[in-house]
């Protein structure tokens, strides 16, 4: 079972797409959403419509951390390919999804996402469908405050 709304948001570290070093500060608000694979054809419409909203979340302060098992020069092909604005953290050992506790089946994570302000989980979409879920997100962190309708 994932970590659950209202569970302390866990310390995690990973390099990025570019291979700098990351330490998410959960202390403010932040989306950390968990996928499979970079440039499958579900992930890449994910990517792609996060990025398109990627100001709104900026603007609102709220960071966007993409995660999953493919290491980084996968993510840095990915994020060349479709001009990503948003840090993608290689999680090769599954370290991340661990302190997630997000399932991880033949080296992939399940698509997950979790909400967090304020070092708690505020929010968890489980069985995501890519198409549509940056919108979905943007729209329940406007329900409750955390960005511009």
């Amino acid at each position: 079972m994932v970590l659950e709304t209202g569970s302390d948001a866990p310390r995690i570290a990973a390099p990025n797409q570019w291979g700098e070093r990351v330490e998410p500060d959960f202390r403010g608000a932040a989306v950390v959403y968990f996928y499979p694979r970079d440039d499958t054809p579900g992930c890449t419409t994910e990517a792609r419509q996060f990025d398109d909203v990627y100001s709104t979340y900026a603007d609102a302060g709220v960071a966007i951390y993409g995660v999953s098992t493919d290491d980084v020069d996968s993510h840095c092909e990915f994020a060349q390919q479709h001009d990503l604005d948003f840090d993608l953290l290689a999680d090769e050992d599954g370290e991340i999804a661990a302190a997630f506790d997000v399932p991880v089946e033949d080296d992939r994570a399940r698509r997950t996402t979790f909400v967090i302000a304020g070092g708690r989980v505020i929010g968890v979409y489980e069985g995501v469908r890519p198409d549509g879920h940056a919108r979905d997100v943007l729209r329940d962190l406007a329900e409750v405050g955390l960005v511009e309708p």
